[in-house]
């Protein structure tokens, strides 16, 4: 761990003197825009930054050798939008010119962008968190090099009371040495895309372990869907550790990322959200992806959800509360336009009941990337949306339940674990769940301890590990057909 956070500091002072080193000429880019960087192919890109006021700056494109002109603003400021072309590993071009001074980014690449934000199970490295492993580092790592064209551009971690327009970061390629410091979700998600599509994929990186999702939310939406106070001093007094302080986090590490043109958003967040009532925390998530799609000008981007894991600590492995903010992460999934959830029920380990973060981080980047895959660039072969309940019907003893996205069935029909029925008595028992005689998507539940049941659950609990899965092998949502409150 302390070699870990050593590195992101010797990154933040060499991004600290790249600014100052550009702070003497007039022309100044964002930390976003740098060499190696990768731009979102067939789209009007954001090129950002500051310069003289007044005066005409022109960017030449090397891909189309055209010259664009803007002029920067009275505070200096300029952006503008240039077309870009078909992905490919050809390297570009970019010059920014005002008068005498220059800045040309080198080796710049176009592809697929992908902005991976949450908490720390998304920003946990490669190379793991002390005593919190990454399963698979040192394949991953030997195997780095077969990856050229995957980038990364990590934002630094840091709060701010006001929104800020630039941050400590720089794009990076795709080395073992790099990428044992980058996002396993997201590195492992950018792996399946570049594979398949076969084009450079960028991953910008803006997130913070421990937030919650009030942390991202701006002053304007807190104040108009929240209660609480947003002086600096209520904040810090209502939360005394920081990660977990509204607003702070996406004014400092999310604000600086919202001109860089993307095609989607990958967010893992909601552990610091266990034990919201009701529907707060996924009408609070709605309010945050409209929020971000605002922001960022480019319509309803893809936002892709990764629901979070089992764990013993949220009140015990028998308690719902865990069980509870994963209902509402799917939730948030059917209010969000062009969205979507994938499941980490399965990427667990029965030693890691008391551990927040998982190591099976491959399959989680990778259950994101085939939902992608499937839903945003219309790619089917390898499925990418994961069961969910659909239906429930009472039969004499026993519970008829049908599912949605089965593709050709279930994985196993016998010895499947993690469902539990109940009687009137709303007390919960394991159940048997086996193929519905005569319907092959269908199972038939039951269990000997409630002679009528009314209500089933799968993997509805803090601490439940199942095995149901489609045909295709992606597993089924932990659910319930109840809404009681136990």
């Amino acid at each position: 761990m302390r070699r870990f956070l050593l590195h992101f500091s010797l990154v933040a002072v060499a991004a600290l003197l790249g600014a100052s080193t550009l702070s003497n000429a007039q022309i100044r880019l964002s930390h976003l825009m740098g060499d190696d960087m990768i731009l979102q192919q067939n789209s009007n890109v954001n090129l950002w930054g500051w310069a003289s006021p007044g005066k005409t700056l022109k960017v030449t494109t090397s891909w189309d050798g055209k010259t664009y002109s803007v002029t920067p603003g009275k505070d200096g400021a300029f952006k503008i939008g240039v077309p870009t072309p078909k992905g490919s590993y050809i390297p570009y071009t970019i010059d920014f010119v005002q008068g005498k001074d220059k800045i040309t980014l080198k080796d710049v690449l176009v592809g697929e962008v992908w902005l991976a934000t949450g908490q720390s199970n998304m920003e946990m490295p490669v190379r793991g968190f002390g005593n919190c492993p990454v399963e698979g580092l040192q394949e991953t790592l030997l195997e780095a090099k077969n990856y050229p064209g995957i980038h990364i551009c990590r934002v630094q971690s840091k709060t701010s009371m006001v929104p800020l327009e630039d941050a400590d970061c720089q794009w990076k390629k795709g080395t073992a040495e790099n990428v044992q410091w980058s996002s396993a979700t997201a590195y492992y998600f950018a792996r399946v895309l570049n594979s398949v599509l076969d084009i450079p994929v960028g991953i910008v990186e803006a997130h913070k372990g421990g937030t919650r999702v009030e942390s991202w939310l701006t002053k304007e939406n807190l104040e108009k869907y929240t209660d609480e106070e947003l002086t600096e001093e209520a904040i810090n007094k209502r939360f005394p550790m920081d990660y977990h302080r509204s607003m702070v986090w996406g004014n400092a590490t999310f604000h600086p990322t919202i001109n860089y043109t993307v095609k989607g958003i990958i967010f893992y967040q909601g552990c610091s959200n266990v034990g919201n009532p009701g529907d707060m925390y996924s009408d609070r998530l709605a309010i945050l992806a409209s929020q971000w799609r605002e922001q960022k000008g480019e319509g309803d981007i893809p936002f892709y959800i990764v629901e979070i894991a089992p764990f013993a600590d949220y009140g015990g492995e028998m308690g719902i509360s865990g069980a509870l903010l994963r209902e509402q992460q799917y939730k948030a999934s059917k209010k969000i336009p062009n969205s979507g959830i994938i499941t980490t029920n399965d990427c667990v380990y029965p030693f890691e009941k008391h551990q927040i973060h998982p190591r099976q981080k491959r399959k989680v980047g990778e259950r994101l990337a085939f939902l992608a895959l499937n839903k945003t660039y219309s790619i089917t072969t390898f499925g990418g949306l994961c069961p969910e309940f659909k239906a429930m019907e009472k039969g004499d003893g026993f519970l008829t339940v049908t599912f949605e996205n089965m593709n050709d069935g279930f994985a196993r029909t016998e010895g499947l674990e993690g469902f539990e029925v109940a009687g009137e008595d709303r007390v919960f028992h394991p159940a048997t769940a086996v193929e519905a005689p005569g319907r092959w998507q269908a199972l038939r539940v039951s269990s000997p301890e409630v002679p009528e049941p009314v209500a089933v659950r799968y993997c509805f609990r803090n601490w439940l590990i199942g095995n149901c899965a489609n045909a295709l092998g992606f597993p089924l949502l932990p659910f319930r057909s109840d809404n009681w409150d136990n």
